[in-house]
């Protein structure tokens, strides 16, 4: 390429007007993302959040719409001083400062009372372990009831006069009482004994079939054992008496021929 044909391409009007609709490009881009995002964050707003806490529902969703905001329950709650619907709690607290638009989140009173499961206490554990787990888990435990029983072993529990059992749910404004055994045992309550085994009246047994055993081997007649009476004693057998031998006789000897007499 000559020198003359680059000179004339670099001052073309084309890549100039390029040049600067590319830097157009840029600039704008630059100056929307800048004032696109103040605008999108509501970048420069405070907006302080109003106490809107014991107020009813109606009121506060009132109250937080006239500044740009917006209210959303996110739980119920029960005091039992304070009217149905109305506010508890809210976050972010009274005070803060946010951003039209922003999510207020409130908790509200519930008109009726909340209930609660009953866990798995009765007949399964003692008064001590039952009442701190139900006072934990909020019922109200007030002065058991003793029944014939275990001692201080929870065998049911009562709410308003009538008996509950697992799983039932109750008010917590209903105070439980436990039933719980007062250590006596009932008189109608059966009682089974069972014999005891005595095993050396067993092995005694065995001895004495073994012992039967052998007479029979023996050829004798087999006795009747009596394990109520004592064995009696052996009687000490007496050595017999030698008898006295008759004397021996004594045989003639008979002579004997030598060879020489022969």
């Amino acid at each position: 390429m000559k020198a003359a044909e680059f000179v004339k391409k670099i001052f073309s009007l084309r890549l100039w007007a390029n040049l600067v609709a590319m830097a157009l490009v840029v600039v704008l881009l630059c100056f929307g993302v800048k004032y696109g995002i103040d605008f999108y964050t509501h970048h420069g707003e405070k907006i302080i959040v109003p106490d809107v806490k014991h107020k009813s529902f109606s009121d506060a969703k009132h109250i937080l719409a006239d500044r740009d905001l917006e209210i959303v329950v996110s739980d119920t709650g029960y005091i039992k001083t304070l009217p149905p619907d109305c506010i508890l709690e809210q976050s972010p607290e009274p005070g803060a400062v946010v951003k039209s638009g922003r999510l207020i989140y409130v908790i509200i009173n519930s008109p009726s009372t909340p209930k609660l499961t009953i866990p798995d206490v009765i007949d399964n554990s003692s008064m001590r372990e039952a009442r701190a787990k139900l006072i934990a888990m909020g019922f109200k435990v007030i002065d058991p009831e003793y029944v014939p029983g275990e001692r201080d072993w929870v065998y049911g529990i009562k709410v308003r006069g009538r008996n509950v059992v697992t799983g039932d749910r109750v008010s917590i404004e209903d105070p439980l009482i436990l039933q719980v055994g007062d250590g006596k045992r009932d008189l109608m309550d059966s009682v089974s004994f069972i014999d005891p085994v005595y095993p050396e009246l067993e092995e005694e047994d065995e001895f004495e079939e073994v012992l039967e055993l052998e007479t029979n081997h023996e050829g004798k007649e087999p006795t009747e054992v009596n394990p109520a009476q004592p064995a009696q004693p052996a009687q000490p057998t007496q050595p017999a008496e030698p008898k006295p031998s008759a004397p021996a006789t004594p045989q003639p000897s008979q002579p004997v021929n030598s060879p020489q007499q022969e």
